[in-house]
């Protein structure tokens, strides 16, 4: 192609459309050259801001790339009479020719909210030569992407948080090559996975437009570019992939958590689950996808009881009451030397474990009220009954770790919700749980928490356990394989070409499922018949 401008007069963005601001400028210039053009990593936020300013009313300035056509300037009205500026052509280098070779490293990396995971490979034969985890840092300015994203309403604000990210990347990425016995400067591909938020702070670009109505991101199909253009240290010329997000809520966390289900490939309807900040849903196959989220999640992370932990040493991961005796066991996740300390809380599946252990030991109705007869239950003050899960001079805390009445309804609100989800997706596509050939279950509730469980407060469904498949941490599973396979890579412009994205609609239908669903496991006991009723 030949360099050229288009004078362009944009729809602006609204509740109906809310194409990110930089992809719609993309998709005006498909329509006029028939190509996709790619957008240098460090013009995404100039770019967007003059469209904005504009009123959507720009010149868009394309140039031939080593890859394609390249956006490489934007000015507001029309300059379409003008030559593109030396300065503007120069930028199509800013795109990389190609993604890695087989030669050297490469790291896969999940952006989480919470925490950022990720492995090392060798390029050559796949091989996982080390993998590392560490808190995503913003969480000392913010638990939620709200407030970061108010932290980040100037310039200098979104520099810290963008700083935060990929120091604490630079530092990931160097700790998993000195455990491998080689330098960040061999690494020479990075594959990486996060929500619209993460993303968005991840490359340095604003935002505030997310959470605002009508809730545009500034982009949501980032090109590839050179890690070196965000200060990450890497091997010279080492070309970096963030997976597109579709719309502000649905991340590229999720789109590769769809890659490492073969969601999209399977023939027949399979659901993937992904709890974690939110309850996301994926439902469909290898004709089409549907997704759609709601807040399920907090309340089963650590937000909500007071006794409430990240999974980290202290924390109660399991817990079993035995139904005759009711004596009860913990599993505590042991500290760095493998020594098992005294319990400081419950994690989102020590929670839900409590939960399904007090019902089946009938120390606890459907309701979620306690009932009266255990030593171990108190009153408290202002919130109902309560359960001393460890006392005081056993816990790591000096203090009771118990759970109330309050928080427990709390909690079954969230496995309502979570089941409220699943069941209305599937009945918008007009089908039933039975229909489901499998349910994937993935982020760390689905490492940790056993289907039965989930089943007995009836979060999940009542299938065949076999159905149920952990998928443990998927968007870094996503991000791996395509790291390494590169047949699997045109699977993520197939899957965000396909996804219809869900809005559910809060309607009576909807909060009478919701109602039902509050209750242990459900107040129609025909759909858990392997859950045992208790009637007081």
């Amino acid at each position: 192609m030949e360099a050229g401008k288009h004078y362009l007069r944009l729809t602006p963005p609204s509740l109906k459309d809310n194409t990110a601001t930089v992809d719609r400028l993309a998709k005006a210039l498909r329509r006029l050259t028939g190509a996709w053009p790619q957008t240098p990593v460090k013009r995404l936020w100039p770019f967007a801001q003059t469209l904005r300013a504009a009123g959507h009313q720009v010149t868009a300035s394309l140039a031939p790339g080593p890859a394609g056509p390249v956006l490489v300037d934007v000015e507001p009205g029309d300059t379409s009479g003008q030559a593109i500026p030396t300065e503007a052509l120069a930028r199509a280098a800013e795109v990389p020719e190609r993604l890695w070779g087989q030669e050297g490293l490469g790291v896969a990396l999940d952006i989480g909210s919470t925490h950022l995971q990720a492995s090392l490979h060798d390029l050559r034969d796949g091989r996982e030569l080390a993998k590392g985890t560490r808190l995503n840092p913003q969480t000392q300015v913010g638990a939620d992407v709200l407030t970061r994203i108010l932290a980040a309403a100037t310039p200098a604000g979104l520099k810290r948080m963008r700083d935060m990210l990929l120091a604490a990347t630079s530092e990931l990425v160097a700790q998993m090559c000195a455990q491998a016995g080689g330098s960040p400067q061999e690494v020479r591909g990075l594959v990486g996975a996060g929500n619209t938020t993460m993303t968005h702070f991840f490359l340095g670009l604003d935002a505030q437009s997310i959470c605002r109505e009508p809730y545009i991101p500034v982009v949501n199909r980032p090109a590839p570019f050179f890690a070196s253009d965000l200060g990450l240290d890497l091997a010279p010329r080492a070309v970096a992939w963030l997976l597109p997000n579709v719309g502000s809520y649905f991340g590229g966390d999720l789109v590769a958590g769809i890659v490492a289900a073969d969601l999209h490939r399977r023939e027949k309807v399979a659901i993937l689950v992904d709890v974690g900040t939110n309850a996301e849903v994926v439902l469909g196959n290898r004709d089409w996808l549907v997704a759609c989220a709601g807040a399920a999640g907090p309340a089963l992370e650590s937000g909500v009881a007071k006794m409430g932990m990240l999974a980290q040493p202290g924390a109660v991961e399991g817990v079993a009451i035995d139904p005759t005796t009711r004596q009860m066991a913990l599993k505590i996740i042991p500290d760095a030397q493998g020594q098992t300390p005294r319990p400081k809380g419950l994690c989102g599946s020590g929670l839900l474990q409590l939960l399904a252990q007090l019902y089946l030991a009938r120390i606890m109705d459907m309701r979620g009220k306690l009932i009266p007869g255990d030593e171990r239950i108190v009153p408290t003050e202002y919130e109902g009954q309560a359960f001393v899960v460890v006392p005081a001079a056993e816990s790591g805390t000096g203090h009771d770790i118990l759970i109330t009445e309050v928080e427990i309804d709390i909690l079954l609100r969230s496995k309502a919700a979570m089941y409220t989800i699943l069941r209305t997706v599937l009945l918008e596509v007009g089908l039933q749980f039975e229909d489901l050939s499998a349910f994937f279950v993935a982020g760390a509730f689905g490492n940790v928490i056993d289907p039965a469980t989930a089943i007995t407060l009836g979060m999940l469904p009542d299938l065949p356990r076999e159905r149920f498949v952990p998928l443990g941490n998927s968007s870094l599973k996503g991000c791996q394989r395509l790291l390494l396979e590169p047949a699997s890579r045109p699977d993520v412009e197939a899957v965000v070409e396909r996804l219809t994205y869900l809005e559910l609609n809060v309607n009576q239908a909807l909060m009478n499922r919701f109602s039902a669903a509050r209750f242990i496991p459900h107040t129609d006991h025909t759909r858990f018949p392997s859950v045992p009723v208790f009637h007081v």
